[in-house]
């Protein structure tokens, strides 16, 4: 796993256990956990927001949030300027969202993989560089 990284991460209740059992593989890196705190029900707005505004600012190189589905915080944090969050359910997906898309959220969906396939899924998203190229000009036009 990349090490030297400035991750901000956060969850809802539905992704709180996933939280916690990736950050525990996040050693190495800078990590700003910004709740949930248990798995008491909460809503996911609360923390994609502090995530993506952390990334927005350019404070934290990268994020990480997880949700039920990962559609909720993936709709809040692209409201953001700068923000591509991207769901990844699989490692193809995390390698093309870094690679292609220079996504700089990952977004994972609790409920429909286990922690261990999340775990693999954020070392291939960490460890993948943005291609550039044709894939930057395409970037390049997703801001309003």
């Amino acid at each position: 796993m990349k090490e030297g990284l400035k991750i901000a991460i956060g969850a809802d209740h539905a992704g709180f256990d996933y939280k916690q059992g990736i950050i525990e593989g996040l050693t190495g890196n800078e990590i700003k956990d910004f709740g949930a705190w248990s798995s008491a029900s909460v809503d996911y707005p609360d923390f994609a927001h502090p995530v993506a505004a952390a990334v927005e600012s350019g404070k934290y190189d990268f994020g990480i949030l997880i949700c039920g589905s990962g559609n909720g915080v993936a709709i809040t944090a692209n409201k953001h300027q700068g923000i591509r969050a991207a769901i990844c359910w699989n490692e193809e997906l995390a390698e093309r969202a870094r690679g292609h898309n220079d996504a700089n959220i990952l977004c994972i969906p609790a409920r429909y993989i286990s922690l261990e396939e999340a775990r693999r899924i954020v070392e291939v998203f960490f460890n993948t560089e943005f291609e550039g190229g044709r894939h930057a000009n395409r970037v390049s036009k997703i801001a309003c």
